[in-house]
């Protein structure tokens, strides 16, 4: 069976309120028009998640938003806190956990970049892909009957986007 993951880092922040926790930081402008711009590219790639696991930082949740209104029928999210800030290991264990054909995952650097690398067979030639800049989704796909099964350097590349290139969702 083929899996699908695609791995999120959620759209660009607002930094300006210095006295705002982390976890409620909002997105900024450029964040709020990023969002939609994966979700239209991931409509045209035909790729659209059975499943979400989302950080319940702010940010993560807005960037899901604005994904998902640019998605046919889109998926409720499942907000876990563990996913905030999470390491590559932890991440992992929660994909593992999920029985969805397609499942995405937005989060946080450097935990999402680094399992994204890990994951990979081979990674995309993009110049940004090491970076994995705010907004940046990559598409793997993985030939396991469980995400149970999936393990580093099994990926193969179905996709990888920066919303920076990417057009205005119509």
């Amino acid at each position: 069976m083929i899996r699908t993951l695609i791995l999120i880092r959620h759209a660009k922040s607002d930094w300006d309120d210095a006295a705002l926790d982390d976890h409620d930081r909002p997105l900024n402008i450029r964040g709020l028009q990023s969002a939609p711009r994966i979700g239209a590219w991931l409509s045209r790639m035909g790729v659209k998640p059975e499943a979400v696991l989302c950080s319940t930082a702010r940010r993560t949740r807005e960037t899901w938003a604005g994904i998902a209104s640019r998605l046919p029928h889109a998926p409720e999210p499942e907000f876990r806190r563990s996913l905030y800030l999470a390491a590559p290991s932890e991440i992992l264990s929660a994909i593992r956990d999920s029985d969805a054909g397609t499942l995405a995952v937005i989060g946080h650097n450097p935990g999402i970049g680094a399992l994204a690398w890990s994951l990979c067979r081979t990674q995309p030639e993009h110049p940004k892909f090491g970076l994995y800049p705010t907004g940046a989704t990559l598409i793997l796909q993985f030939e396991a009957p469980h995400w149970a099964d999936i393990m580093p350097g099994m990926g193969l590349v179905a996709g990888f986007a920066v919303p920076r290139e990417l057009p205005d969702p119509d």
